[in-house]
């Protein structure tokens, strides 16, 4: 019976270290793919990592989707990369370089980005919302 229960004990053991290595890589393919999304599609194009209650809940104004129209990204540099804060959520902080297309002028910015996974639908959401390009 001692045995048996070992044997169970290591099992759940195995398996939680699986899921959470599955997390992890889908983390990992997430965030790339959001960088890809910010970097050569824009803006626009990363909405759709952002948490959709979170976009329920702070629409993205006219005003902001202009802004983003109004700027390139030259550069988007993660740094040494994400930090989990608990089993479901990440913290990542990057530095966006943008390009303004009618000025042609470069700035940084710094986008603080926490990330949430969803076991339900098996994938990670950004709950901090899309970066502000207005921080001075």
């Amino acid at each position: 019976m001692r045995r048996i229960f070992g044997i169970l004990v290591l099992l759940c053991l195995l398996l939680s270290g699986c899921a959470s290595q599955q997390r992890s890589s889908s983390l990992t393919t997430t965030l790339t793919a959001y960088a890809s999304a910010i970097r050569w599609n824009g803006f626009e194009g990363a909405v759709q990592f952002v948490d959709p209650a979170v976009l329920a809940a702070h629409p993205i104004s006219e005003i902001d989707q202009a802004r983003y129209k109004q700027v390139r990204v030259s550069d988007y540099d993660t740094g040494p990369g994400p930090v989990p804060t608990g089993d479901l959520d990440a913290q990542q902080t990057a530095q966006i370089n943008i390009v303004n297309i009618h000025t042609q002028a470069e700035r940084s910015i710094i986008d603080h980005q926490t990330w949430r996974y969803d076991e339900a639908a098996k994938h990670w959401w950004l709950t901090s919302g899309l970066p502000s390009i207005t921080q001075d």
